[in-house]
């Protein structure tokens, strides 16, 4: 019997989300600086009654934290998100890094989930239209949008802002977005059509020509230059940046922010570019170099890139190769080797036989043809003739494949990543409602003494708090709202009406389950040496836990009266109250946990 008590005493029962879990104290002493290794009775989740302590958090999660106790290896559930189950490890004192390695991988794919999603929210990917609380808060106005003190300034910024830099917040914003596009389309164009031989003029030049002791003037036609009609659409398109850029740098957020900015920085240069070729025409067009500064203007073919803005794609495939560095400088490594190694072993390849028509003069040569070929473009000018050469050709094209193909799958899937969750992001409600994280309280039945849980006692002659006949309890005439207090016959029983010779069989409802906690777990009576015994109504306590009861109420309430005085002489010392409270708190809280010991129970 004693081994069985002392196995009894070293079990400890842990209820966690409603599910209870039983093991050995000594198992939780395995991992310290725990949760679980710091349990004690005064804890305020311990349930006297029931012997149990009660935890509010994830039953499954709680299994594998057990279970870690156990045999030392703590494995992930596949059925939970991996940010619930780094807060319930944080709860119960664990480190996360302790998972084992064949669960690493399926854990650590909410970390990428999380950065990926961090980068999406950097993109500004949402089509929905701002609130007026959302662009104050971006502006820097929270404070005086809360107040009612806006500015006209302040209530126009973020208009202008939104009907320039946010396509989809409004109607008037698309039509301006379209109008963007127009112009960066007619821009580009124009740019290109003006190249081309039947859109340019002829420059005549009547230049000298000395023959002899004689000058004369001829006409030179070599030149031409751009019809007029493309400086005019040039001017109406560079018109259009420039007072876009100029409104948008205006209303913006974060001018820093603003100007560091790829794209902003590509238009500034190229609406600059034009305003100095129109400089240079105007001031410097006899200069040799002129057409040198005129290559310059190519910049504004980057103007492309502006149309970002107003596609979700192409953010995301520039975010794909942005993600995608490491593979992509991996593949430049392995390409500019294999072009080496190959140019090297076609040139002295075809120096193995006597060829008038070799094509491999030199390595740098090679290095032309091995480009070509390990990228599978093959222009055809540079062949080997020699057989060994051939041979090497085709080790340099298959190189050229496996070299290429490798990297290409992980740059897919970056894309396809970035893209599910983008469409996943697009359908997802704006707004949800939050829960609040707050500890819902444990009830307790009315009138019991706080500190007492759940279960409390009640007055003589009161029945419980579930409805039945007079006599019985609940709500009828003769029953009160309290927990059963071993009065006289008139005491209630739980949960409807019970047999009147004895106390309740063990299969009706589960406060028996409580009972026999009771019977189990408290001491017994000091002068009968027995526990619980069943009177003509129902069960009742001993003299000895009922007899000191009144007098630890009593004494608990006159602590909380003391407490109430002292708070009123040190009112407007807010040190003063709160070390009053401190201390009559605390002691409150040791007559309560009195008053648990002395057998308190709900029928």
């Amino acid at each position: 019997m004693n081994l069985i008590n002392m196995d009894a005493e070293n079990r400890v029962v842990l209820n966690v989300g409603g599910i209870r879990h039983e093991t050995y104290k000594a198992t939780l002493k395995k991992i310290p600086a725990t949760r679980l290794s710091r349990l004690t009775e005064a804890l305020a989740n311990y349930d006297p009654i029931l012997n149990e302590y009660f935890f509010d958090r994830h039953p499954g999660v709680f299994a594998q934290v057990l279970n870690y106790y156990r045999t030392g290896k703590l494995h992930y559930p596949t059925d939970v998100c991996g940010p619930l189950f780094e807060e319930e490890l944080d709860f119960w004192g664990l480190d996360s890094n302790q998972v084992e390695p064949c669960c690493w991988m399926t854990y650590t794919q909410h970390r990428d989930t999380q950065e990926t999603l961090t980068v999406l929210d950097r993109l500004d990917l949402d089509t929905e239209k701002p609130t007026d609380e959302e662009l104050a808060r971006k502006f820097g106005f929270e404070e005086a949008y809360y107040e009612g003190t806006l500015t006209w300034w302040q209530k126009l910024k973020p208009q202008m802002w939104s009907l320039f830099d946010e396509p989809y917040s409004s109607p008037a914003a698309k039509v301006i977005s379209i109008v963007s596009v127009f112009f960066i389309c007619v821009s580009i164009l124009s740019f290109c059509l003006k190249t081309h031989p039947d859109m340019r003029v002829p420059v005549i030049v009547n230049r000298p020509v000395k023959a002899g002791n004689v000058t004369t003037w001829v006409l030179d036609k070599t030149r031409t230059n751009a019809h007029d009609v493309f400086f005019y659409i040039e001017c109406v398109c560079n018109a259009w940046f420039t007072l876009e850029f100029l409104i948008r740098i205006t209303a913006s957020p974060n001018r820093c922010v603003f100007i560091k900015s790829s794209v902003n920085l590509i238009d500034m240069v190229a609406t600059l570019s034009f305003y100095l070729d129109l400089a240079l025409q105007r001031f410097a067009s006899h200069l040799e170099n002129a057409d040198f500064l005129e290559f310059l203007s190519i910049i504004r073919i980057m103007r492309l890139f502006k149309l970002t803005r107003h596609s979700s794609g192409l953010k995301i495939l520039i975010q794909t190769f942005r993600a995608s560095a490491k593979e992509l400088t991996l593949l430049v490594f392995f390409l500019v080797l294999g072009i080496v190694i190959f140019a090297s072993l076609v040139y002295y390849a075809e120096r193995t036989q006597s060829n008038p028509e070799n094509d491999f003069k030199s390595i740098p040569l090679g290095l032309w043809w091995a480009l070509v070929t390990m990228t599978t473009v093959g222009y055809g000018d540079m062949v080997p003739k020699t057989y060994v050469g051939m041979f090497v050709g085709a080790l340099c094209a298959l190189a050229g494949v496996l070299t290429i193909a490798l990297p290409v799958p992980v740059i897919v899937s970056n894309f396809a990543m970035y893209y599910s969750h983008t469409q996943a992001r697009a359908k997802l409600p704006k707004k949800r409602r939050r829960v609040l994280p707050v500890e819902q309280p444990r009830v307790r039945a009315p009138g019991a003494p706080p500190g007492v849980g759940p279960t409390g006692i009640g007055a003589p002659g009161v029945g419980s708090t579930v409805g039945g006949p007079p006599g019985v309890g609940g709500h009828g005439p003769a029953g009160q709202h309290a927990t059963t207090g071993g009065g006289p016959p008139s005491s209630g029983v739980t949960h409807g009406q019970q047999p009147a010779g004895g106390c309740p069989p063990p299969h009706q409802g589960p406060q028996n389950r409580r009972m026999n906690a009771i019977k189990t777990n408290h001491p017994k009576d000091p002068k009968t040496g027995g526990t619980l015994t069943c009177g003509p109504t129902g069960p009742r306590l001993p003299e000895a836990w009922v007899k000191p009861i009144p007098r630890l109420l009593s004494t608990a309430d006159a602590f909380a009266e003391r407490k109430k005085k002292i708070e009123s002489k040190v009112r407007g010392n807010s040190s003063g109250r709160d070390i009053a409270a401190s201390e009559f708190s605390r002691f409150s809280k040791v007559i309560r946990s009195s008053t648990e010991s002395c057998g308190t129970f709900e029928e």
